[in-house]
Order: structure tokens, then sequence, then C-alpha cells
């Protein structure tokens, strides 16, 4: 996969890059010379400018609004240009991108994708998990009522906080009715479900809160009800007017990927990939199961006890093999937030693909759990830079988080995680197939070659054992995520290339120096940069910025 990106991406890098480079508008002159200090004063700004302002209780995401502070925007942008970083050290000039990624993210999302006129599911308010990522996955809006950051019974205090929150939700959604003038036919019928889910939620915790709640609470709870039923029977009759494609097209995937995610790779690249990937993953499990044939099947867990006493084993060995055979820093948190994400049994009839492969053994899924570690991480010990502190704007951090917690699935295998439980291999290759089998299915569904559905049909056809057949709504729960967000369902496999690449890299600058190689090191160095794009997280390891900067290697 060297080939990656080609001679003509890096051709169009260097075009993208010419026109948003550093000291490239004349008029901010006199921010060229400006300090890395300057810099973080513009994202606060940046940032305190990226949220909308108010409009009768809500954020506002009216066209009119849009349009009226696109030039202030634009200045926003005139701004970083401005700034010379060509004599900074490497890891501020990252700074740099990192913001200027950020713009690029909301001037695609005025341009092209604009989840507020195309995307239902946007102006779903009520979340009931925290992600194991930095941000909820996908676009949201920026009055969310995250439900799982209260403490029931409620104090008084918390109760005032959750009467705000509810309030959002009536003029947002009559607000949306307004917005939503898109014809993203798929994109529209499949976010009925996200707002009549919140709709049941919030029925389900008004019964449970009872009759002696704060009658304000119960006042505002009912409205949001009453607005949210109501704005799925719009959506409803609004959804049968829709019928245009959901995708944004090769063309506008590409530049996507490149100048907003960092992702050096056009659609046309991901699809080599990704079919790459799918292709590795099902002939390695197949070689996998001719090794292991002689071996006992791997059995499920078939009760609760069963489940808990593997989980508790599995999680042990993880975090000891991490420990004893020097792969990373385990820190004082690591167990304990483990712990915290073992599962539970669940009903065979009832599991959905991951917990059908967690329950014959959830070392690849806690493997996959270095999310948490790194949310841990973030929360204890944030970067010193203030850039890169909490989550980055546009899911612009997949290739980072998703990317690591697939790749450290196959790469802790390689180390020796399983060399006690062959078996337990079998289920790394087939989570692997499952992920490049959805990635590659949302491509399709982006270029509008194929629509949702069939997408969810390569995801499920190519997903080994049947184990994509049992459960149907994470399928559309996922190949729906991936249309709204794109580029988010090749994430894993992307991320994880490029994870392998600057594994790679680093490794032979080691070689070539004498150093000895030290698998600790690479992760503890991959940590402190921190949850930022692995190409830019590449060139602040190596000084290998081509994926950046659109040079050749």
């Amino acid at each position: 996969m060297r080939s990656l990106p080609p001679a003509a991406i890096a051709v169009t890098l260097l075009a993208c890059l010419a026109c948003s480079s550093p000291a490239a508008i004349q008029d901010g002159a006199a921010e060229s010379s400006a300090s890395h200090a300057d810099l973080v004063q513009l994202f606060l700004d940046w940032r305190a400018f990226e949220r909308p302002p108010i409009h009768e209780g809500a954020p506002d995401y009216r066209a009119e609004t849009f349009a009226r502070r696109y030039a202030d925007f634009q200045n926003y942008r005139q701004r970083l240009q401005a700034f010379d970083i060509a004599s900074w050290p490497i890891e501020q000039q990252v700074d740099w991108h990192l913001v200027r990624a950020e713009m690029n993210g909301f001037d695609f999302n005025h341009r092209v994708l604009q989840p507020w006129v195309r995307d239902p599911a946007f102006y779903q308010s009520v979340w009931t998990y925290k992600s194991d990522v930095p941000a909820h996955e996908g676009p949201t809006h920026h009055a969310l009522t995250e439900l799982w950051t209260y403490e029931f019974p409620l104090s008084s205090s918390e109760e005032e906080r959750l009467i705000a929150d509810l309030g959002v939700i009536p003029p947002l959604l009559q607000q949306a009715r307004e917005n939503l003038t898109g014809n993203a036919r798929e994109l529209w019928n499949a976010g009925i479900r996200n707002i009549l889910d919140q709709s049941q939620v919030l029925d389900g915790l008004w019964s449970s809160l009872g009759d002696s709640a704060n009658p304000e609470l119960r006042s505002a709870m009912g409205a949001a009800v009453q607005a949210s039923d109501q704005f799925a029977a719009w959506l409803s009759e609004e959804g049968k007017k829709k019928t245009g494609p959901s995708g944004i097209g090769k063309e506008n995937y590409s530049w996507y990927a490149q100048n907003v995610h960092l992702v050096p790779l056009t659609w046309e690249d991901e699809v080599r990939l990704l079919k790459r990937e799918l292709d590795r993953a099902w002939a390695s499990l197949k070689l996998e199961e001719h090794r292991n044939r002689r071996l006992p099947a791997m059995e499920a867990a078939s009760s609760p006890a069963e489940y808990a006493a593997l989980a508790k084993r599995s999680a042990e060995d993880f975090i000891a093999f991490l420990r004893d055979e020097e792969i990373v820093t385990v820190e004082d948190y690591f167990a304990p937030v483990l712990e915290e994400h073992l599962g539970e049994f669940v009903p065979e009839d009832r599991r959905n693909f991951f917990w059908i492969a967690a329950h014959y053994d959830p070392t690849p899924l806690f493997c996959h759990f270095y999310h948490w570690f790194e949310l841990a991480r973030m929360e204890r010990s944030p970067h010193p830079s203030q850039i890169r502190q909490g989550a980055l704007l546009y899911n612009i951090f997949d290739s980072r988080n998703e990317g690591t917690a697939t790749g450290v699935e196959e790469m802790f295998m390689h180390a020796g995680l399983y060399d006690k439980k062959p078996r337990v291999r079998e289920l790394v290759w087939i989570m692997m197939a499952q992920r490049a089998a959805r990635g590659l299915g949302s491509l399709y569904a982006q270029a509008n070659e194929m629509t949702m559905e069939e997408a969810g049909g390569v995801h499920m056809e190519w997903t080994p054992r049947g184990w994509m057949k049992t459960e149907k709504d994470l399928l559309k729960f996922e190949q729906h995520l991936y249309m709204r967000q794109p580029g988010y369902g090749t994430s894993y496999i992307t991320g994880k290339y490029l994870l392998e690449r600057t594994l790679a890299d680093y490794g032979k600058q080691l070689e070539e120096r004498g150093e000895e190689f030290r698998l600790r090191g690479f992760f503890d160095r991959l940590n402190s940069i921190d949850s930022i794009p692995i190409a830019l997280g590449r060139w602040e390891m190596t000084g290998l910025g081509d994926a950046v900067l659109g040079v050749g290697k």
C-alpha cells in the first residue's frame, strides 16, 4: 500500500494547500509574524464564533443567519492564512493545520453537507450515553441534552439545568421546519427514527420521575415530547415528497477527506484500500481456521455468571499484557476505566454483531475500548496546547481515534495477545472484515452508486459467519451514521492504515539511526500527541509531513 496516495493526489493536495497556505492573504499581513500564542487566541475566537447565535431560545441555523455570518467567517480564515509558520516547530505547525481543518469543515458544511438543511437527525437533542470518542459521532447541533451527565434523583440545581436543556427542543424543532428544505430522501426518512427515539426516551423519563416531580420540569418534558411527536409526524408527511440522492458524490468526498479530516486519500483510494483489507481479513480468517482446525471450538458464555467471569478474566489478562509486554505505559486509570465497560450477558437471540463476538471472548472488543483509555487521558492529562484540548469539531478526530482502536486489535494480536488462545485470533479477523465491509458499502452510498439499503447488503453479506444478519438495528444505525458523516465508516480502516504507515516510518527511522525499537515508546509518543488526525500525528512523530503537505514520499 506504499503507493497510496498516488502522485496525482499529491498534485491535488498541493493545489488545495496553495489556496489556503499561511501568509497567502496579503490583507492579513499584520499577523504574518504572529506567534503560536496568537494562533491560540485566534482559535479561541474562532470557536466562540463557530457557535451560532440564539434565535427564540434555540441555536440559529436559518439560511439568512448563515449568509450574514459567512463574511465574518472569511475574516477568520484570512487571519489564519496570514500566519507565517514556516519557522515554527512541527508541533506548532500541526496546531495551525488543526485550525485550518476546522475552518475547512465549517466551509464544507455551509456549502455541501448542510446537515441543518438535509438531515433531520441533526435536530436530535437528547442523548442517553457518552460517546466512546471525543464527541458524538456524526453532525449534532450546539445545545444537546446529555442525559448521561445527570444524577437521578435530581437536585434542585440539576432540575433547573434539565428544564433549560429541554426548553431548547420546542423552538429548535419549530425552526427545523423552516430550515429543512433539502431533498435527500434516504437521509430524511432514516432521520425520523432518531426523533421518535428521542420522544420515547423522554416519555420514559417522564414516567420514571412520577407525579411528585417539579411541575416546571414536567411541563418542560411534556412540551419536549409533544414537539418531538409533532415533528416526527411532519417529517413523515414531508418525506413522501423527497426524491433526491443523499450521498455527496466522489469529488466532494475526496475534498472533504483531504482538507477537513486530513486523510490523504481520494474516494477511489479508499475503495481500493477497503477492498484489499476485506480480502485480507477473509483470507486470514480462513488460514486461522485451518491452523486451528484440530483445536476445540469456542463456546459462547451461556449465562450472566459465565459472561461476568469471562469478562473479568479477559480484562485482567488484557491489562496485564499491556503492562508486562511493555506495549504501552499502563496508567492507574486503565483498569478502572475498562471495568466500567465490561458489558453484561445478552441472550443469544438479542446479541448484535459485537456482542456475538464478545460472548466468545470480549478481549478483541476490549482492545477497541482503547477509546476509553484515550478519553480518560484527555480528561486527566489534557494536552498543553489549548487547540488539542477536548474534541476537534466535525469528527475530525475519526482517523486517529477509530483508526487506532481498530489498528490495535490487530497490532496487539501480532504482539502476542492471543498466543495462549489462538481461536480468538479468528474473532479479530471477523471484526476486521465487518469494518471493511461496512466502510466499503458506505463509500458506494456516498457516491450514490448504491442506496443505504444496498450498502447495508454489502455490510451484511461480507461479514463472516452471518453475524450481521442477526440484528438489523445495528446495520441501519451504522449505515445511517456513515451517510450523515462522510468518511466515518471508512475511518476505522483508513485510520488503521495510516497508523500502520506511521509505525513503519517510526520503526524504520529508529533502525536507520541504530536505535532500539520499543513498542511502548511508540504508543506513549502517539498518546502524548493526542486525538488529532493520524497524518498530523505521523508528521509530529517522524518529521514526515508529506501526507499533510502533499509532497510525495
